[in-house]
């Protein structure tokens, strides 16, 4: 199994939803407003009146055959809209409850 962590603007929220139930995902938290900046490209998403925009943050344990399918629609999500910021990251699971 493996965690994947993704960060994404706020205007992603109802697409990486539907993405994730079209892949049989089911278990996840959800972290509503996040802060943060890209480390190459983008805007700071800080939620100030200097930088208004927001991030929300989706962590989500998947069978390992669901990473590929998952990593692959959203790049291909981030890079029609590269400028709103989504990033992907994926983690081992060990052992679970």
């Amino acid at each position: 199994m493996k965690s994947v962590l993704i960060t994404f603007d706020q205007a992603y929220y109802e697409r990486i939803m539907a993405l994730l139930d079209r892949l049989g995902c089911r278990g996840f938290t959800y972290l509503e407003k996040v802060q943060g900046r890209g480390s190459k490209t983008g805007d700071p998403h800080f939620g100030s009146h200097a930088w208004p925009s927001m991030c929300s943050a989706i962590l989500t344990v998947v069978d390992d055959s669901k990473v590929d399918p998952l990593l692959d629609t959203l790049h291909k999500m981030d890079l029609q809209t590269e400028q709103l910021g989504l990033r992907a990251f994926v983690w081992n699971i060990e052992r679970t409850i």
